[in-house]
């Protein structure tokens, strides 16, 4: 028996308005700030270079901006690595520069990085090991691939749905379920504009973890407003049963949102740590995406539905 339940449906309009208001905040940074896309997409140089000692980042950073014209994504790895010929420790620091149709980065670029590395530091005895270049085509192609991929997840989403809950209106269950994942992946792309994280494969990785994330917590709830249904009976209203139904399975949406998050945030702690951004950029925006999803499950979907539902009956009378 429930000793209080909280009107998620009486406040829609509060839910409704705040979600908007995010969406909105990110279009206005998107236009603002930009988006960065990373060579996956755009095409561009990936270089992979060995070295000794210590080095710092934002110096390496500003030598390889000085001779490409362009910011590159810098990460050094935290452990050290066996060279071939080479009886020392050696680490290795990689970097991934977009392209630009005006200057790509070819044989005299990598030369003068590496010549402007060892004049900084002679000492760290710097290597190239590995050159590999993204063609701006094949960075469209996977643009393209993640588009559809995406779609693809949304409309057997729906369709799933929609025959799992046919008694009590699965295709419009369905959209609303996608409409509340859309809203969760709107806030993580939010998360990667205000962060200035480079929209790269952890993008589309977080998007594809969140989906499956979020559509389970709102199957969740839609799986026990049938139940509902036929314990309340023909007489409730659409508004009293799903209200009912976010209210009993609130506690297990908190708590399995808590203990997931929890996990998550330990990877971020570490990853900052020991400077691994792969890491960071793919844990901080599956953090928000986890808490976006429990919100979407309670705040949007259901009551998103009545007001479907409650449009039609007019609609019809």
């Amino acid at each position: 028996m429930i000793k209080k339940e909280y009107d998620f449906v009486g406040n829609r309009k509060k839910w409704f308005t705040f979600s908007a208001c995010l969406i909105v905040l990110g279009i206005l940074l998107t236009i603002i700030l930009g988006v960065t896309l990373d060579i996956q997409f755009t095409g561009g140089a990936l270089i992979k270079y060995s070295y000794t000692g210590d080095i710092d980042k934002a110096a390496i950073s500003q030598i390889i901006k000085d001779a490409t014209g362009r910011d590159a994504k810098i990460e050094l790895s935290t452990a050290a690595s066996v060279i071939e010929g080479d009886e020392g420790k050696r680490f290795t620091v990689s970097f991934s520069a977009p392209g630009k149709k005006d200057k790509e980065i070819d044989e005299t670029t990598t030369e003068a990085i590496i010549k402007a590395l060892n004049e900084k530091y002679p000492d760290s005895n710097i290597e190239r090991l590995t050159t590999n270049i993204v063609e701006p085509t094949m960075g469209h192609e996977f643009l393209v691939k993640c588009i559809v991929a995406v779609a693809l997840a949304a409309f057997f989403m729906i369709l799933y749905v929609a025959i799992r809950f046919r008694k009590i209106g699965g295709w419009s269950a369905g959209v609303m379920a996608v409409i509340a994942i859309l809203h969760d992946l709107a806030i993580v792309f939010l998360v990667f504009v205000i962060c200035r994280f480079r929209i790269d494969n952890n993008f589309v990785a977080v998007v594809l973890s969140i989906i499956g994330y979020s559509i389970n917590s709102t199957i969740v709830v839609f799986d026990r407003i049938r139940e509902n249904r036929k314990i309340m009976g023909p007489k409730a209203t659409t508004a009293e049963l799903v209200n009912r139904s976010i209210n009993q399975t609130l506690g297990r949406t908190i708590n399995s949102s808590l203990t997931t998050l929890i996990a998550v945030a330990s990877i971020v702690v570490i990853a900052i740590i020991f400077d691994i951004s792969s890491i960071i950029t793919f844990a901080v925006p599956l953090m928000f995406g986890i808490i976006s999803g429990a919100y979407s499950s309670a705040f949007i979907s259901g009551p998103l539905w009545v007001a479907w539902k409650e449009y039609i009956a007019k609609k019809k009378a």
